[in-house]
């Protein structure tokens, strides 16, 4: 997990018209992001479940990266990784026909570098997420959702505190490999304000594509389990298009499901917004290493 995805890729192509590949245009099969009774907030969570429900959607692949938190709102939690891979051994026995992979979502790791570090030397890990849901207010982290019960809480300056923490993220030397959705907080964007709008954060937000792109992570398209419309894409289809243009090499495409019925939702609808920003399923996947989740990124075509 040492490479980056610039490495794994090579270096950028020439631009493609993301037309041209309409005709090539399939559903998409796999879920990059997805959690089971293994994360401490999937409460109706399973492991066999999702993988049942998998192969009732004729998907290809899914990957399970578990929560690994370390803030308050984690409420001391912990990932028993010994415990999650063993039952991620048992399922791909019992599923045979699905890919499924190993991964792990380290939540503010760039905070905690020493217990995420612990984390990923007690076992390999086929995708590591880099996330963000709390941001430093007054001293202390608040997860973001409190936006949508906490009306001291000015969305504007929480979300512009989110972007600043991001880059901090960024910096960090533990290694993730996508960054995990990005714009977060406006999942829980309260009534009674104006609407987000990216562009209204576009300076932020093209700060921290930039850095993404240095680093050569892929950035996520996180569909929120396809609850709503206006919400749930995290980037949205504005922030994609600003991946592309800032460099971005990868795009990675994932759920958030917590249970069973929510696995895949919104994947077709993150897909098409891919692909109309110019990354598509290239050639160039080919060379990745078998049995890996690099392998269902999306590129610039």
């Amino acid at each position: 997990m040492a490479r980056t995805l610039l490495q794994h890729f090579g270096s950028p192509g020439a631009d493609s018209d993301a037309g041209s590949h309409a005709d090539d245009r399939e559903p998409a099969r796999a879920d990059l992001h997805v959690h089971s009774q293994w994360s401490w907030d999937a409460l109706q969570g399973s492991m066999e479940k999702t993988c049942a429900r998998a192969v009732e959607l004729g998907m290809r692949s899914v990957a399970f990266t578990e929560h690994s938190d370390f803030t308050p709102v984690a409420a001391g939690a912990r990932l028993d990784v010994a415990g999650y891979l063993e039952c991620l051994t048992r399922c791909r026995v019992r599923f045979p026909g699905l890919t499924i992979w190993s991964g792990v979502e380290l939540g503010e790791p760039h905070r905690f570098p020493e217990e995420a570090t612990a984390v990923l030397g007690q076992g390999t890990f086929d995708l590591v997420l880099g996330s963000l849901h709390c941001v430093e207010i007054q001293g202390r982290l608040v997860d973001c959702s409190a936006l949508a019960s906490n009306p001291e809480l000015d969305p504007g300056s929480v979300m512009r505190n989110y972007f600043r923490e991001m880059l901090g993220l960024l910096a960090t030397p533990v290694e993730f490999q996508v960054l995990a959705h990005l714009e977060y907080p406006k999942r829980y964007w309260p009534a009674g304000h104006p609407e987000y709008r990216s562009q209204d954060y576009r300076a932020e937000i093209e700060a921290v594509l930039e850095a993404a792109a240095r680093r050569g992570v892929a950035l996520e398209i996180n569909t929120t389990r396809g609850t709503d419309e206006a919400r749930s894409l995290c980037p949205g289809p504005e922030v994609v298009r600003w991946w592309r243009q800032a460099g971005g090499r990868a795009v990675a495409i994932g759920s958030d499901a917590h249970q069973p019925e929510a696995l895949g939702a919104g994947l077709d609808v993150a897909q098409e917004v891919a692909l109309a920003a110019g990354f598509s399923a290239s050639p160039v996947l080919t060379v990745s290493k078998p049995g890996s989740p690099l392998a269902e990124l999306l590129t610039p075509g």
